[in-house]
């Protein structure tokens, strides 16, 4: 039981650093290439960028006040659980927005283009790497992943969607077309990565291993990854002795714990290892219509 709890906290701690270097990402994307390049992005945080431009109202302050009345709702339509990490999200995001935005004051490239492609691909990363953990940057991303809880609806396509009228907003304030089109390919290149990354992480591997210790490994699997295992019956064809065949569904980034596993407790092991196009059930994936 103390393991267990161990490896709990363990796992919550992890997750955590995850979405805080995730949210890194995303904070230096705008801070240190769109912003002082005046391209203007998506989501809460292109509101709170049109909004320092046009009064000076610091960033991190702005955002941190929208994404608090957006987080009633991820709480009440998304889970406690959810609602956890997007408030750790939100306030991390705000504090590392105030923080760089103080020393990052102009581009770090001359380049517009150059600035709106990275700003666009880190910017992406980081919301990726947060939906991936399950969170969430506030904003706009709320809305996207209550659509995708019902539908099978990429999140990226979703934001992709909703950010339009924001960055065609921004022409209140620059006056000019050529911003709102950078803005455009920001907001392309931003999705594109997420749907990337969001995609990779939910990806699921079959995973098939013989070895005489399968009940050793089995219980380490239950008691470490929080999988569950099925024991098949086979028969070895050419030697014709009985063995038991373990089946693990998992997801794409745990398969390395399993290799962990199954390297301490027996390196003679054989193990087959399938991609699957997707796995429904507790656990893993629900089947929405």
């Amino acid at each position: 039981m103390i393991n267990i709890k161990i490896y709990l906290n363990y796992r919550t701690i992890r997750t955590h650093l995850i979405i805080t270097f995730g949210l890194l990402l995303t904070a230096i994307a705008w801070t240190a290439f769109l912003i002082p390049a005046k391209i203007t992005g998506g989501g809460i945080t292109g509101v709170s960028t049109l909004i320092f431009y046009a009064s000076g109202f610091p960033l991190g302050v702005s955002y941190l006040i929208i994404n608090s009345i957006l987080i009633l709702f991820a709480i009440k339509i998304l889970g406690k659980d959810f609602g956890v990490k997007t408030v750790f999200s939100v306030i991390v995001m705000s504090a590392l927005f105030s923080v760089l935005q103080q020393y990052i004051t102009k581009p770090i490239v001359s380049d517009t283009f150059l600035s709106t492609v990275l700003g666009g691909i880190l910017g992406g990363a980081g919301i990726g790497i947060v939906f991936s953990q399950g969170g969430s940057t506030g904003g706009t991303d709320i809305i996207a992943m209550i659509i995708n809880k019902y539908r099978n609806i990429s999140p990226g396509r979703i934001i992709l969607y909703i950010d339009v009228f924001i960055i065609a907003s921004s022409y209140l304030i620059f006056q000019s077309l050529e911003k709102i089109v950078y803005g455009y390919v920001a907001m392309g290149i931003t999705s594109y990565t997420i749907d990337l990354l969001f995609t990779g992480s939910k990806q699921s591997v079959q995973i098939f291993i013989f070895s005489k210790k399968y009940n050793e490994i089995a219980d380490r699997i239950g008691r470490e990854v929080q999988r569950g295992v099925t024991i098949i019956d086979g028969k070895g064809w050419y030697t014709g002795e009985q063995t038991k065949i373990l089946l693990v569904m998992v997801k794409k980034p745990e398969a390395s714990q399993i290799f962990r596993i199954i390297k301490e407790m027996d390196k003679n092991a054989f193990m087959s290892v399938n991609n699957v196009m997707g796995v429904y059930g507790k656990g893993f994936e629900t089947i929405r219509m």
